[in-house]
C-alpha cells in the first residue's frame, strides 16, 4: 500500500510540474508576443520622435551661422567698408555651404532727405552702395549700386522691409528704458523666405538721436554709417545628418506642400517643418517596412533574450524542484524499504532465538545432543545480528571517517586460502578458487581487506544457480597496483542497474533479491575502498556472470 502511495504522490508531482512548466511555456510564448507588439510600437513611436534630433543635428550650423555669425556686423558700428565685407562673406560663404550669395549696403542715416532710401519725417535711411558677393558672382558684377552712379538700380524690398521695421522701432522707442539684447536682435533683423536681412545695432545713444530725427531737424546735420547684410540662403545644402541610421533610411529635403500620391503602404513616413527662412521646406523622412523590421528586430532581442533568460531560471527551479522531490522519494522508497529489510534481517534470527530459547524453557530435561544443537543455533543466530551491527557501525564509521586505516603486511596466499576455507566450510556447494601472480605480500588492513572479500563472495554464492554456484579471484600486481578480479557465473546484472549498485539502500530487482536483502553490500564495498584509496569497477551480462575488478596500492 505504502509502495502505491509513493508512485501516485510521484505521479503527481510529475503531472504538477509539467503543467507548471506548460503553463509558464504559455507565458513565455504571451510574453514574446508582447515584447514584439512593444517593440514594433516603440520604434515606430521612435520613428516618429526622433525626426527632432535629426533636425537639431542637421539645422546645428544654421543656429550657429544666426546667433554667432550675424551679431558679428555690429561689432563694426557701422564701419564696415567693401574690401572688409567681402572678406567676411568669403568667410560665411565657405563655412556655411547653404549661404549662396551676400549682398552689403554701406548705409547712412541722415537728417535730410536722400533719394534712394526711406524719408519720414526728417529721418532719412539710404544707401551710399551695394556690393554681392557669391561664388557665382562675376567679378564686374559685384558692386550692385552706388549713390554716384544709381544706374537705374532699384534697391528692392530687403532694404526697404528692413528700414520700415527700424523706424516703426524707433517711433515706439521708449527711451526711458534700455532695451534688451532679444528685443534688438529682433528688430534689427528681418527674416523671409530663403533670406535673412541684418542691420547692425546702433547705440541706445544714436537710436535717441534716431528718434529725435524723426521729429525735427537737427542743427548738427548729423550723419550716422549703419552697415545692412541680406543673406540669401539655399535650404539644398543643409547637410543632412542622419543621427538614427537604422531608423531612417531615406532623409531629404522637400517643399512644405510635398505629398507623394504613389507611396505604397510598405513603407513609413514622418516629416518636420525646418525653421525660420527654411519654413517653406521639410525634412522628409522614408522608410521600407522591412528596414524598420530590422530595427525592430534588434530592439527585441535583447528584451526575449532577457525573457527566455528568466524562463530558463524558472524552468530550471522547477526541474530542481521536482529533481529534489524525486531524490525525496527515492529516499523515502530506499530508506522505507532498509527498515522493512533491515527488520526482516533482525526479525528471523530474534524469531530464531526465541523459538531456541521457549523449547530449553518449555522441556523438562535435554540431552546432550539437543543442547549442543540449540547451543549451535542460538550461536550461529547471534553472529548473523552481530555481524549485521557491525556492518552497519563499520559502513558509518568508514562514512564519516572515524576510523583509521590499519597497516599490516598481509601474506595473500595464506590470505585467500583462509577465506576460501571459510566460505567452503560455511557452504560445500560453493566452487571457490584463487590464483596469485607478480606478488606474495603487500600492506594494507587485513580487516577491511577481509570484509571486502566475505561481500563479494557472498553476493556470488547468493545470486548464482544452484548449478553455477562458482566464485574465481586472481590476485596479480600491475604496474605497481594490487589488482583483484572477483569473477562469478551468476545471474548477472542489468545494464541499466550498473550505475546504481554502488548505492546504498539499492537492490536489483530479481527473484533472489526478495527476502533479506538490506541493499548496502555493494555500498560498504565502494566506500571500503575508497577509504582504503582504491577503485572498484564492474562488469556484467545478464544469465553469464558478473565481474567485479578492485584495484588498490601496493605497499611493499
Amino acid at each position: 500500500m505504502a509502495a502505491k502511495d509513493l508512485k501516485t504522490g510521484y505521479r503527481k508531482n510529475f503531472s504538477l510540474i509539467i503543467t507548471f512548466i506548460i503553463l509558464m511555456s504559455v507565458l513565455f510564448l504571451l510574453s514574446l508576443a508582447l515584447a514584439y507588439r512593444f517593440s514594433t510600437k516603440f520604434i515606430e513611436n521612435e520613428f516618429v520622435s526622433e525626426k527632432v534630433n535629426v533636425l537639431e543635428q542637421s539645422i546645428r550650423p544654421y543656429n550657429d551661422f544666426f546667433q554667432k555669425k550675424l551679431p558679428e556686423v555690429s561689432y563694426y558700428n557701422g564701419y564696415l567698408d567693401s574690401a572688409t565685407a567681402g572678406s567676411f562673406a568669403d568667410t560665411l560663404l565657405m563655412q556655411y555651404p547653404f549661404v549662396s550669395k551676400v549682398i552689403f549696403y554701406d548705409s547712412e542715416v541722415r537728417n535730410t532727405p536722400v533719394a534712394d532710401g526711406l524719408n519720414t519725417g526728417r529721418f532719412s535711411f539710404g544707401p551710399k552702395s551695394i556690393y554681392q558677393f557669391g561664388p557665382l558672382v562675376p567679378l564686374d558684377s559685384v558692386k550692385l549700386f552706388s549713390r554716384e552712379r544709381p544706374r537705374n538700380f532699384v534697391i528692392g524690398d530687403d532694404f526697404n522691409a528692413l528700414a520700415i521695421k527700424l523706424v516703426s522701432y524707433i517711433e515706439t522707442l521708449d527711451t526711458s528704458k534700455t532695451p534688451s539684447q532679444e528685443e534688438l536682435f529682433s528688430n534689427f533683423s528681418n527674416i523671409r523666405s530663403n533670406k535673412i536681412t541684418y542691420l547692425n545695432i546702433p547705440r541706445i545713444e544714436d537710436l535717441k538721436t534716431y528718434k529725435t530725427m524723426i521729429r525735427r531737424e537737427l542743427k548738427s546735420m548729423p550723419v550716422y554709417q549703419q552697415d545692412m547684410m541680406t543673406f540669401q540662403l539655399d535650404p539644398g545644402k543643409i547637410r543632412i545628418i542622419n543621427s538614427r541610421p537604422l531608423l531612417y533610411q531615406n532623409i531629404r529635403i522637400e517643399p512644405v506642400t510635398y505629398d507623394p500620391l504613389t507611396l505604397s503602404e510598405a513603407y513609413l513616413t514622418t516629416e518636420i517643418t525646418l525653421p525660420g527662412p527654411f519654413s517653406d521646406y521639410k525634412l522628409y523622412f522614408v522608410s521600407s517596412r522591412s528596414f524598420i523590421d530590422r530595427e525592430i528586430l534588434s530592439y527585441f532581442l535583447p528584451v526575449a533574450t532577457g525573457i527566455l533568460v528568466f524562463y530558463g531560471i524558472v524552468v530550471l527551479v522547477a526541474f530542481l524542484i521536482y529533481r529534489n522531490l524525486n531524490i525525496n522519494q527515492k529516499m523515502f522508497k530506499l530508506q522505507y524499504d532498509f527498515m522493512n529489510n533491515l527488520t526482516h534481517e533482525f526479525k528471523t534470527p530474534v524469531s530464531v532465538i526465541k523459538i531456541a530459547g521457549n523449547n530449553i524453557r518449555s522441556a523438562g530435561s535435554l540431552s546432550q545432543k539437543e543442547l549442543s544443537t540449540y547451543g549451535k543455533i542460538l550461536d550461529e543466530e547471534a553472529d548473523k545480528l552481530n555481524g549485521l551491527m557491525n556492518k552497519l557501525l563499520a559502513f558509518t564509521q568508514i562514512e564519516n571517517k572515524s576510523i583509521e586505516l590499519n597497516r599490516d603486511r598481509v601474506d595473500i596466499d595464506e590470505f585467500l586460502s583462509g577465506t576460501v576455507d571459510t566460505h567452503r566450510l560455511k557452504h560445500p556447494d560453493f566452487d571457490f578458487t584463487y590464483e596469485v601472480q607478480g606478488f606474495s605480500s603487500f600492506v594494507t588492513d587485513p580487516v577491511l581487506l577481509g570484509s571486502l572479500f566475505d561481500n563479494l563472495a557472498e553476493n556470488a554464492y547468493k545470486y548464482s544457480p544452484a548449478h553455477r554456484k562458482k566464485l574465481h579471484v586472481a590476485a596479480k600486481l600491475i604496474k605497481g597496483k594490487v589488482v583483484f578480479h572477483f569473477t562469478d557465473q551468476g545471474i548477472g546484472i542489468p545494464a541499466s542497474e550498473l550505475g546504481n549498485i554502488f548505492k546504498k539502500f539499492f537492490r536489483v530487482q530479481n527473484q533472489y533479491n526478495q527476502n533479506g536483502s538490506v541493499g548496502l553490500g555493494l555500498a560498504f564495498c565502494k566506500e571500503v575502498v575508497n577509504f582504503m584509496e582504491g577503485e572498484i569497477t564492474v562488469r556484467s551480462k545478464v544469465d553469464k556472470g558478473t565481474e567485479f575488478k578492485i584495484v588498490l596500492p601496493f605497499n611493499d
